[in-house]
C-alpha cells in the first residue's frame, strides 16, 4: 500500500495505485485518506456535467490546456457508466485527451460510478482528496449525463457547469426537472449549431422565474470547444465565481459536501456492519431467495433483522 508521504510527494505512480486502493475498498486505503486529510481541501473543484453527447470531453480538453497554460497542475476525474458486467467504467481514460496523456503537469483517471443512482460513488471523493494531495489544484470532476435525480455532483464540487448543447430538447426538459438549481455556469457548446439563441432564451427565461437577479443568477456562456471558442469566457467565468466574495451558492457548498460526504460514509460503514452482523454464512442470499420467490415481503424481511439487532 502507497504510504502518505510518497503520495504527498507527488509520485503519480503511488496516486494511481492509491486510487485503485480506495476503488476496491481495501481497509488500508482508509488509513491513507486519513493521514492525507489535512493536507486537502484548498483545491478548486470543477464540476462539468450535462447529457450525452453535449462535447464534456472536448470541454475539459481545452480547460485543461488553458489551466496548464497558466502553470497550473490539473486532476481530471471522468465519471464513467457503470459496465454492468464488470462493474468498471465503459470508457477510459485511454481514450480521453490523448494530447494530455503526456503531461506529467496533468492526471486523468476514469472512474466507474458503481450503479450510484447520482453518478457519483464514495470512492470519487476519495479519489479527489488523494489527487488534492498529490499537489494538483484545480481538479476537475465530469460526470455522466444530468436528470432529476443526477445531481451528487454538486455534492463535490465547489462550482458546476452545466454543458448543454442547440437541437437537444432533452436539455431543457432536464433543466425543468431540477437541474436548473444545481448550476453555477451554463454553457452553451456547439454554438454554432443552428438553435443556440433559442436555447440561451429559453434559460434566460427559466433563470429569471427562480431568480431575477442577484449574485447567485448563473451566467450564460457559448462555446465551440473543438475550435476553442469561448474557453478563455468559461476560464473567466470560473474564477470570478470562485473569486467572489460572498457568494450563497460559493459559501455554502464546503459544508453542504462536508455533510454529504459525512453521511455516505456513515451510511456505508453502518450498512456494511449490519449485514455482516445479520446475515452470517449466507443467510442474505436466502433472504434474497425468500423475497424473489415470494415467501416474504422485503418490508417485512427489512423489518424483522432491525427488530434481531434492536434498532427500533
Amino acid at each position: 500500500m502507497p504510504t502518505a508521504e510518497a503520495l504527498l510527494s507527488g509520485d503519480v505512480r503511488v496516486l494511481a495505485r492509491a486510487i485503485s486502493a480506495v476503488e476496491e475498498n481495501r481497509p488500508a486505503a482508509v488509513d491513507l485518506l486519513r493521514r492525507v486529510f489535512p493536507s486537502t481541501g484548498k483545491a478548486t473543484v470543477i464540476g462539468i456535467t450535462g447529457s450525452p453527447g453535449a462535447g464534456k470531453s472536448s470541454l475539459v480538453d481545452r480547460l485543461v490546456s488553458t489551466f496548464r497554460g497558466e502553470g497550473q497542475k490539473v486532476g481530471v476525474v471522468a465519471v464513467d457508466p457503470s459496465s454492468a458486467f464488470s462493474g468498471g467504467a465503459i470508457l477510459g481514460d485511454r481514450v480521453r485527451m490523448q494530447d494530455h496523456a503526456g503531461d506529467p503537469g496533468v492526471f486523468i483517471r476514469s472512474m466507474a460510478t458503481r450503479g450510484y443512482l447520482g453518478g457519483l460513488s464514495r470512492a470519487t471523493n476519495d479519489a479527489i482528496d488523494l489527487i488534492e494531495a498529490a499537489g494538483y489544484d484545480p481538479i476537475i470532476v465530469e460526470t455522466v449525463g444530468v436528470g432529476q435525480d443526477e445531481v451528487d455532483v454538486v455534492k463535490t464540487a465547489d462550482m458546476v457547469a452545466v454543458v448543454l448543447v442547440p437541437g437537444m430538447g432533452d436539455d431543457i426538459q432536464a433543466i425543468k426537472a431540477g437541474i436548473l438549481e444545481i448550476a453555477d455556469l451554463f454553457v452553451i457548446n456547439k454554438s454554432d449549431h443552428p438553435g443556440a439563441d433559442r436555447l440561451e432564451a429559453e434559460l434566460k427565461y427559466m433563470l429569471d422565474l427562480v431568480n431575477s437577479s442577484g449574485p447567485g443568477k448563473p451566467e450564460i456562456l457559448r462555446t465551440v470547444a473543438v475550435r476553442d471558442e469561448g474557453i478563455a469566457d468559461l476560464r473567466r467565468g470560473i474564477r470570478d465565481f470562485m473569486d467572489s466574495t460572498g457568494h450563497p451558492r460559493r459559501d455554502e457548498r464546503r459544508r453542504d459536501r462536508a455533510e454529504a460526504r459525512f453521511r455516505a460514509v456513515m451510511s456505508e460503514l453502518i450498512m456494511r456492519r449490519v449485514l455482516d452482523e445479520a446475515f452470517p454464512d449466507g443467510a442474505l442470499e436466502r433472504v434474497i431467495d425468500d423475497i424473489a420467490e415470494r415467501r416474504v415481503d422485503p418490508y417485512s424481511a427489512a423489518e424483522r433483522i432491525a427488530r434481531r439487532l434492536e434498532l427500533r
